[in-house]
């Protein structure tokens, strides 16, 4: 008998994922019929996106479990209807996009290339930037996404200090955790990296006491979620020279705004929530190998854990 599977996600990344998932499936030697329209009580795994046609969950009486396409949780995990074991994404493609996507804006700003992309007039006779090895970097949040990029940063030779909520241990990388070691970990980074999850105990969590901690003309850089950052106080701090650049990716409210502040702001870079994506090749792989799992009574990859929020 075949495993009915629901995709559940942006319908115009349908085609892609249908042959994706579909091969990946097949390689696992499981049966499937995979579709956009089956009835809710014949499902047995949803594929699902917060952007999808799917937000009431309770028809879905059979179904073993939602596998989440993005790495991202908070526009789920508080949705009532929502019973089944949830799955986030975790994948090969979405950590590499990340990874190149952070140890690109911090070069950046360590080498300091705004300075010669952005001039007015001719520039000469400037001095050399330090070493990596004479640069901190701060990671806020090791989790997937920011133990990899923290191992890629120390691979360049970065001083890199990590803090989460619980202790990690990763090679080469200081690790902290608490309100002490926030503190320590903000006291000594040039650049600050922001890759936690939006939860209530990390809203702003960067406020204007914590950008008072950090050295002076320092870098943040979140392609995290909006949420982490006290957007008053970034621009407060920003104008007052204690925060010297601002690199973001993520917001409250996207697409931002067009009248919003940072847009203007000279010591503002925004992106458009690029940082990364989730890449169907490798993202299908992970379904797949969670649909096997789920047939096998094997415990999920990724399976969240609602009461922390990730």
């Amino acid at each position: 008998m075949s495993v009915k599977v629901l995709y559940a996600g942006n319908p115009a990344q349908w085609p892609v994922y249908d042959a994706e998932l579909s091969g990946a499936l097949a390689d696992l030697g499981i049966t499937a019929h995979l579709s956009r329209d089956i009835a809710a009580t014949d499902v047995d795994y949803i594929v699902y996106a917060p952007n999808g046609p799917v937000q009431d969950f309770t028809p879905f009486t059979r179904a073993k479990a939602v596998l989440g396409l993005w790495a991202g949780v908070e526009k789920v995990v508080g949705n009532p209807t929502l019973t089944q074991p949830y799955t986030r994404m975790v994948d090969d493609g979405l950590t590499e996009g990340m990874t190149e996507w952070v140890t690109g804006h911090v070069l950046r700003h360590h080498l300091g290339m705004d300075t010669y992309i952005h001039r007015t007039q001719p520039i000469w006779n400037c001095p050399a930037p330090p070493l990596a090895r004479d640069r901190t970097v701060g990671v806020l949040g090791l989790g997937a996404l920011g133990a990899t990029a923290a191992q890629a940063l120390r691979a360049l030779n970065f001083n890199v200090v990590g803090w989460s909520r619980t202790p990690k241990q990763i090679d080469g990388v200081e690790s902290f955790s608490g309100e002490a070691g926030l503190q320590t970990v903000l006291g000594c980074a040039d650049i600050l990296v922001l890759l936690l999850p939006a939860t209530a105990q990390t809203k702003n969590l960067l406020n204007a006491v914590r950008f008072a901690q950090m050295p002076k003309g320092a870098v943040i850089i979140n392609p995290g979620r909006g949420p982490l950052i006290d957007d008053a106080a970034l621009l407060a701090a920003l104008d007052a020279g204690q925060i010297g650049h601002a690199t973001l990716d993520v917001f409250r409210v996207e697409p931002l705004p067009d009248d919003h502040p940072y847009w203007a702001h000279p010591n503002v870079t925004v992106t458009p929530h690029i940082a990364s994506d989730t890449r169907p090749a490798t993202a299908a792989r992970v379904i797949a190998e969670n649909i096997r799992r789920g047939e096998a009574d094997e415990p999920f990859l990724h399976l969240v854990d609602r009461a922390v929020g990730y």
